[in-house]
């Protein structure tokens, strides 16, 4: 089969019978042109390969220039599924947070607003973690530890709309 690439026409059957080749588009030359970047950045092709053929897929003029520059590169493993974020991923979130806000309030000084919300912040977590140990150092759980309220319910509204 011969190629023309001046008219853009493939000889399929011999002298005379020609059919027009299919232009490339700018996406299928950057779809290409991805699929090598990607082989360079796995180890696959050489920087000066990488450039030869991502230069070869912007210039091709017609569809089937494009599939020879990756025929000989293996499909990319598909990417893994990533699992949804779990306490031990937001447990390494709050760390990381709290880090970054440690680091700021230094940085900041003790006259700035950052290190006032950290003290706040702090307290009002101390007291909270106090409160609740106090309340299971005595033995109070559920309904009893709010003195008896146990949410109510329409019940305790009798006689109320009848």
């Amino acid at each position: 089969m011969a190629t023309e690439p001046a008219t853009g026409t493939v000889d399929a059957t011999g002298p005379g019978a020609a059919v027009p080749r299919a232009r490339a588009s700018d996406a299928e030359r950057a779809e290409t042109a991805g699929t090598v970047q990607d082989a360079v950045a796995r180890g696959l092709l050489t920087h000066d390969e990488g450039s030869e053929r991502m230069a070869a897929a912007f210039a091709a003029r017609f569809r089937d220039e494009l599939p020879g520059l990756t025929a000989d590169l293996p499909p990319a493993a598909a990417p893994p599924r990533p699992s949804p974020p779990g306490w031990p991923q937001l447990g390494s979130l709050l760390v990381a947070q709290v880090r970054h806000e440690a680091s700021a309030a230094r940085a900041g000084g003790l006259q700035s607003r950052r290190v006032l919300v950290a003290a706040l912040v702090t307290v009002l977590l101390v007291g909270f973690l106090v409160s609740v140990a106090g309340l299971a150092l005595a033995g109070l759980s559920g309904p009893e530890a709010f003195g008896g309220f146990d949410g109510g319910g329409f019940d305790h509204h009798e006689g109320f709309g009848h």
